[in-house]
């Protein structure tokens, strides 16, 4: 096993890791090639080298290549006769370059359940698809059902808001979460953000009866297997990601769901919304053993025997 990336090897790395070079010059030459791609600047040394670094394992190492829906890897691997897995992600994907690398994957594996699939999909896809849910570093550590069960029969009495706030982009300030933590005194609030991490994520999401937080896949998924009530709000990311999200949680009745941050009157509704819906939906996002499933399909594709099913 290889792992090709240009931060440093997660702890533990069971396999070989080959450190790519960045490739964001500061003025991109062409770097869509005419709205082919979505990023293949021209003259770069450090695209260039990733490049080719990948293309030598390429060329003799590897039988399947799994992408993180990088378009430019996941089609230069099926033009190396490499099975290419994309590790799907939600929003607008119906654009040339998208639609071209979903095409050409040998297996899409997404981090969503069958019930919560995005509906625009064409059977082309949904055909080579399999549902893993939500994959979480927590699953291990899943809430029980008993405890889904007292949450959704509001047994909490804490009233114990916790917010998770990333820093990959966001419309929202310190101003305006203090601005909500003013309007609803009754409840207690704790912020984590990448500028005050949490010493605990689990326990504090364990402690929390509302939990706060962005649509990001991997914040949702967190989530999803502490099974918490939640107020999830988009944040804007390319190809509407978030938005997508927010959707589907929505649409599929898992938690309260916003497309944007609320005004601080609405906040001591929405909690008592949140509180009240509960968190038995979560069993529509995840299935619990997401990595595992999605193991099990990539290892199936390498071995010649995989037949995708829904669940």
């Amino acid at each position: 096993m290889i792992g090709f990336s240009s931060l440093e090897a997660p702890a533990g790395w069971p396999g070989q890791w080959c450190h790519l070079p960045l490739d964001v010059p500061q003025h991109p030459v062409d770097p869509t090639a005419n709205g082919v791609l979505h990023w293949a600047p021209l003259d770069h040394p450090g695209y260039r080298e990733r490049m080719r670094m990948m293309a030598e394992y390429l060329g003799s190492q590897l039988s399947v290549m799994i992408t993180d829906t990088s378009a430019e890897v996941t089609l230069l691997s099926r033009l190396f006769g490499v099975r290419t897995v994309v590790m799907a992600m939600r929003g607008n994907r119906t654009d040339r370059t998208h639609r071209d690398a979903y095409d050409s994957a040998s297996l899409i594996v997404t981090p969503w359940t069958a019930e919560s699939a995005e509906p625009y999909w064409p059977r082309a896809w949904t055909d080579k698809t399999v549902y893993a849910g939500a994959i979480s570093r927590f699953d291990h550590l899943a809430a029980s059902p008993a405890s889904i069960a007292a949450d959704a029969a509001g047994a909490s009495s804490s009233r114990k808001v916790l917010v998770l706030w990333g820093g990959g982009g966001t419309e929202v300030t310190e101003h305006d979460i203090h601005r909500a933590r003013l309007a609803t005194p009754a409840w207690e609030w704790t912020v984590r953000s990448p500028r005050n991490p949490s010493p605990d994520l689990w326990a504090e999401l364990q402690a929390a009866d509302v939990v706060v937080t962005h649509a990001g896949n991997n914040a949702v998924a967190e989530l999803s297997a502490a099974a918490r009530p939640a107020v999830v709000i988009a944040q804007a990311r390319p190809f509407d990601e978030q938005h997508a999200t927010a959707r589907a949680l929505r649409n599929a009745g898992v938690c309260t769901a916003l497309e944007n941050w609320p005004e601080p009157s609405d906040w001591p509704a929405l909690l008592d919304t949140a509180l009240a819906q509960g968190s038995s939906g979560w069993s529509r996002w995840r299935y619990g053993d997401g990595a595992r499933r999605a193991a099990q399909a990539i290892e199936q594709l390498n071995n010649g025997a995989l037949t995708c099913e829904p669940r």
